[in-house]
């Protein structure tokens, strides 16, 4: 959520944000609401202080006079005016934060200003993307796929997009879960285990509500919703909550399986195990002090990378446009890696500033050191990785002329092998 006071003060500066992220928000319902309801809550605070007048003007006359009952009868009234109007202030308040939330966040003045991906800019890359040779091909199309990743008793059990990874295949996968909490370990991040389902209020706190409700998996009875990503439950880890400055920045991991509609999905740029609608990611967070708070995206920039260079998979950073750059981010890198077989690079990770955009949702602040003046905390996070596109990128990538598949030196103490798919 933006600040209200920004809005009040600087309209513009909204305006220009929603027309950069190509939005359909309505500034001006917002605004609207907003004066209607201070507007009230002036006209409510004078029926309070009228109210009060009367009362002590009521005070000073005599009991049962002609003037004390007169009075006794306005201030039936005034209460009667007061409590109606308390009522609408509720709704108007209600209302306006409503409108609020489907505003969305400002992009950072490094922010490339541009409608559509073709604006994103290609700010770092490491390794080669070879051309395929002979042998190379996309994943789906290797034999040893087929026994790895069973997608056609997935559609039986489930639907399309939730694929059963089988014997090399879910050794595999862990194998890159390990890897990848490990790896956040070392670098800080305190690991947490997740709740794979969150109400409608910790979904709203990371802005997956109102803008992706969509997306996700809701239960019917209980109304919670499965969590596309782990950066849903923990970022809500401290909601409601107060910090202690001394405390930041605070930096935890969590491994989930992510669920998601990801309607619309098709065509061959979706096939294998591009897109699916169940899969598993290691989530980087961070709870920062705004001063620090783009230092320390260049850090969980850092950190992701160094997943890919241990894994040996060429890689590209992107520096999001303002129209590829999402509702809640200010700032927001891509990471793709490239799929050799495939001839086209693959996201496996985004790691994202949302500055106080959702702290001011979840109400997570800290307070300063002197023990004085309490603020929002800024939130960043992370894809450290995401497993399907990564496990897409070593068999692509790692490719041998035999049909096997190279497992890179970082992933061999969980796999115990230097090859798969024999």
């Amino acid at each position: 959520m933006i600040s209200i006071k920004l809005l009040r003060e600087n309209p513009e500066v909204v305006r220009q944000a929603i027309v950069a992220k190509g939005s359909d928000c309505d500034l001006e319902a917002v605004l609207a609401a907003d004066r209607a309801w201070r507007d009230e809550v002036v006209r409510v605070d004078a029926l309070r202080a009228k109210q009060k007048s009367a009362n002590t003007e009521m005070a000073a006359l005599k009991k049962g006079s002609p003037e004390f009952l007169e009075k006794v009868g306005q201030l039936k009234g005034l209460a009667a005016e007061v409590k109606s109007g308390e009522v609408r202030l509720k709704e108007l308040e209600a209302k306006a934060r409503e409108l609020l939330l489907t505003v969305p966040n400002l992009p950072h003045a490094d922010v490339p200003v541009a409608p559509d991906p073709t604006g994103n800019q290609t700010i770092a890359t490491w390794g080669e993307s070879l051309p395929a040779e002979g042998h190379h091909r996309p994943h789906w199309d290797l034999p040893c796929f087929g026994r790895m990743v069973d997608f056609a008793r997935g559609v039986k059990v489930t639907g399309a997009g939730f694929p059963f990874f089988v014997g090399e295949g879910a050794r595999l996968a862990r194998a890159l879960v390990q890897f990848f909490l490990e790896e956040g370990r070392a670098a800080g991040y305190e690991e947490v285990a997740v709740p794979l389902f969150v109400n409608a209020e910790s979904a709203l706190a990371t802005g997956q509500l109102p803008d992706k409700e969509g997306q996700m998996y809701q239960t019917v009875e209980d109304s919670l919703y499965a969590i596309p990503t782990s950066e849903v439950p923990l970022t809500n880890f401290h909601r409601d909550e107060i910090l202690e400055e001394a405390q930041l920045p605070v930096r935890r991991c969590a491994y989930s399986p992510c669920f998601r509609r990801e309607a619309g999905s098709y065509g061959k740029d979706v096939r294998g195990l591009n897109r699916v609608h169940q899969f598993d990611k290691v989530e980087l967070v961070k709870w920062v002090h705004p001063d620090n708070s783009y230092e320390e995206l260049e850090s969980l920039r850092a950190d992701a990378e160094r997943l890919l260079k241990k894994l040996e998979l060429p890689y590209r950073v992107l520096l999001m446009c303002s129209g590829d750059l999402g509702f809640t981010q200010a700032k927001k890198y891509d990471l793709e890696i490239w799929a050799r077989g495939q001839q086209r690079w693959l996201e496996v990770s985004s790691c994202s500033n949302f500055e106080a955009f959702q702290a001011r949702r979840a109400g997570i602040r800290f307070r300063a050191r002197d023990g004085g003046r309490i603020d929002h905390v800024h939130t960043l996070n992370g894809s450290g990785l995401a497993i399907p596109r990564v496990f897409v990128g070593i068999l692509e990538n790692h490719l041998q002329p035999d049909g096997r598949i190279r497992v890179p030196e970082a992933l061999r103490p969980w796999l115990d092998s230097e090859t798969l798919g024999g």
